[in-house]
């Protein structure tokens, strides 16, 4: 791309300069021989007065004048002989004098006809002495003559090539010099789009963090400002694609584990069920453990179903959800819940807010925090839930009184198959697919979802909803 830009600015650049240097060698030579023709016209008129005087006066004395023409003509030829000019006389159409200057016949140059009018003509011949030349008729009654003035170009003609190869030396020299700068100029207008294609490929082998100096505010730094930021939107997006790819084997991992603990029991107690001699009372306490294990699997699949169903709906219907239908629907389905923990469930509501988004979602979040909440609790415990209106937000706040958390394992609870207590988890037939799928919900409501905890102090979480 440089050397196409270099070649055809030099090339135009080359033609533009050669055709000025013709225009002013073409207008150098006009204005030479406009002063020439001038200069011979004064000198044509001057002899050609002079030269009718003389013949004027030769008549007066009887003489005849055209075979006295070279004794008139002598001293006129002698005056222009050492410029290179000539004189020549016609008479009736016929050379009647020539000086010296016509040498030979072909520079002999037929009287041009003027048709007894005083006018004098200007032309040139060109050959290899080019010469100007100005013919005039005399006044009557000596029209039939007629005078030749003959100019020699030739020093001219000399003078205008060598200031011309001069023009065009100089301008070859401003080629050479223009080239220079032209390329050192390219260079640098390249070298960001140089940087660029270093920096391209760079980040195409995998060094994502790669960057191109912006300096100054033209449009080689506009180019180079948006590929940073386009380089920092890939690099992000790796990073994000990262991240997701080590929690999607994370989760994998975490799904296996959890799935060989219970079947490794499972088939563990059906194969002694079915080998070992055992009471009814021991086949019974098998069954149960079966049972349960059976229970917590059952579990884990409908909470993954959740987590399936909410990423897999790109539409949402949403529409204005009152906190207290919520409520009242949330505390229909956790009250056994509640009721076989032996833990109070408290509803508190101050106000009918209402929140714009899926009731089907809310009711799945809100009961996730409180079976979180009847967990973490003791018997004769209380979880209280209530909702408020904080600035420009709807908060509803879910709290236990029970065990707590460190600020390490807050970090962490939102994580697929994550568990703070995995023995009293399990015990409970938690999978530690909760709270990832309340944070799905909470993203897709454009909410916030904080925890705040403390040791044997219980647990508040608040959802922040925007203000409808």
């Amino acid at each position: 791309m440089k050397k196409k830009i270099f070649f055809v600015a030099l090339v135009l650049f080359i033609v533009f300069l050669n055709s000025m240097i013709l225009i002013v060698s073409i207008v150098i030579l006009k204005d030479k021989l406009s002063v020439v023709r001038d200069k011979c016209l004064a000198e044509h008129y001057v002899i050609a007065s002079s030269l009718l005087g003389d013949m004027q006066a030769l008549e007066q004395r009887g003489n005849n004048v055209e075979k006295n023409i070279d004794n008139l003509m002598r001293l006129y030829s002698r005056y222009l002989q050492g410029k290179g000019n000539g004189l020549a006389v016609a008479f009736s159409g016929k050379w009647i004098y020539k000086s010296p200057a016509f040498a030979s016949e072909e520079n002999m140059i037929l009287p041009p006809d003027t048709g007894y009018r005083q006018e004098r003509l200007v032309y040139m011949k060109n050959g290899d002495h080019p010469v100007i030349c100005v013919y005039g008729s005399f006044p009557a009654p000596w029209q039939d003559y007629g005078l030749l003035y003959m100019g020699n170009l030739s020093e001219i003609v000399r003078s205008w090539r060598q200031t011309k190869n001069i023009l065009f030396l100089t301008g070859a020299v401003v080629v050479l010099i223009m080239s220079f700068f032209l390329f050192q100029f390219l260079n640098i207008i390249f070298h960001p789009l140089r940087q660029i294609s270093s920096t391209s490929a760079k980040i195409a082998n995998g060094n994502y963090g790669s960057r191109i100096p912006v300096h100054g505010k033209d449009e080689i730094s506009s180019v180079a400002y948006n590929f940073n930021l386009m380089a920092g939107q890939i690099e992000s997006q790796i990073q994000q694609l990262e991240t997701a790819a080590e929690q999607k084997q994370q989760f994998i991992d975490n799904f296996s584990h959890e799935l060989r603990i219970p079947l490794t029991a499972i088939y563990g107690y059906a194969e002694y069920i079915q080998k070992a001699l055992i009471s009814e009372e021991e086949r019974y306490e098998c069954t149960q453990f079966i049972m349960s294990e059976c229970s917590r699997l059952q579990n884990m699949a409908y909470q993954l179903l959740d987590m399936a169903l909410l990423g897999s709906k790109d539409e949402r219907k949403d529409s204005n959800c009152f906190v207290k239908e919520l409520f009242l629907q949330s505390e229909k389905a956790m009250y056994m819940r509640a009721m076989k923990k032996n833990v109070r469930l408290v509803y508190t509501l101050s106000q009918n807010y209402i929140i714009r988004g899926n009731m089907e979602q809310l009711l799945i979040l809100t009961n996730n925090l409180i079976d979180n909440a009847i967990k973490a609790s003791g018997p004769e415990d209380e979880v209280s839930i209530s909702a408020y209106s904080e600035e420009a937000e709807i908060v509803v706040e879910v709290t236990d009184h029970g065990i707590g958390m460190e600020k390490d394992q807050i970090a962490h609870i939102k994580e697929a198959f994550y568990r703070v207590d995995k023995a009293r988890s399990r015990a409970a037939g938690g999978a530690g697919l909760g709270l990832a799928i309340c944070e799905r919900i909470i993203k897709m409501h454009h909410a916030d979802m904080l925890f705040i905890s403390e040791p044997g102090a219980g647990t508040t979480v608040k959802l922040l909803f925007p203000a409808r």
